[in-house]
């Protein structure tokens, strides 16, 4: 997947943390800095494809939708291969976000999900972001337009640098198959090793002498640890391939959203 230019870089400050943001880059956090220590695998730490830095967001969908096919309302649909033969993590975090509003500590984005560029179904994304003296916050909500869609899932999907230990409780997981694609029926959790699991607690991650708390009220984290460099805790509301494993719709004007803070405290 190829890089995307970077753009402008908003910055936003509370207390000892900051954030930075690039709304030309797929509207992700770039970098997310408390009391001089860098979490994020950053825009210039040579990882520079569209997928492989920051904390970007994941819509209308997560992970990877098989083969980027589906069938809706009786007939078959197709997306835009993104990697290798599959369709992964949306199409809002290769997009430009539009700023609508902005202040010092906190910044909105908006992105049209225009007909034909990459989603069929249309409709509207806003991401807030907002800076506290010991905690960010995110939180996205989708609106859709005049006609129905599949009931998307939303997420970020955050690069942390390597973290040097951290405390993860799943309930259960999503078997992946001999393709690398999440499937039903779950299992009790194996690992933790890199799949989707489902998870009601909080995420803890140590590094550097800091401690960062993973809060979100969704219920499907990702995790992902294969790179030397970085380690991935993804929320989302629902499972890769989510279109193929279950049926449930967004009505037309129908709403769906989800938050996630990231907490820092002394380790």
């Amino acid at each position: 997947m190829t890089a995307l230019p970077v753009g402008e870089r908003i910055v936003l400050r509370a207390g000892a943390t900051e954030v930075l943001v690039t709304p030309a880059a797929g509207g992700r956090v770039a970098q997310l800095r408390h009391a001089g220590v860098d979490w994020l695998v950053g825009p210039d730490d040579g990882f520079d494809a569209a997928i492989a830095w920051g904390a970007y967001p994941m819509v209308p969908w997560a992970g990877r939708i098989r083969n980027g096919r589906f069938e809706f309302e009786g007939r078959p649909w197709q997306l835009p291969l993104s990697l290798g033969p599959h369709a992964i993590h949306g199409v809002g975090f290769l997009r430009t976000w539009e700023v609508v509003a902005r202040s010092e500590q906190a910044l909105t984005l908006a992105l049209a999900l225009e007909e034909g560029a990459g989603w069929p179904f249309g409709g509207r994304v806003v991401q807030r972001i907002a800076v506290m003296p010991d905690r960010v916050r995110l939180e996205m909500t989708l609106t859709a337009g005049a006609r129905a869609m599949p009931l998307p899932v939303l997420g970020w999907h955050p690069w942390f640098r390597k973290v040097q230990t951290f405390a993860f409780a799943p309930q259960a997981y999503y078997p992946r198959d001999a393709e690398g694609i999440a499937t039903l029926p779950l299992a009790p959790p194996p690992g933790p090793k890199d799949d989707c699991y489902v998870c009601d607690t909080p995420i803890v991650l140590m590094r550097e002498g800091q401690r960062l708390m993973l809060r979100s009220d969704a219920t499907h984290w990702v995790y992902y640890d294969e790179p030397a460099h970085a380690t991935c805790f993804e929320p989302q509301s629902g499972p890769p391939d989510a279109f193929n494993l279950r049926s449930e719709v967004l009505p037309a004007g129908g709403e769906v959203s989800i938050w996630f803070e990231l907490v820092f405290a002394d380790a």
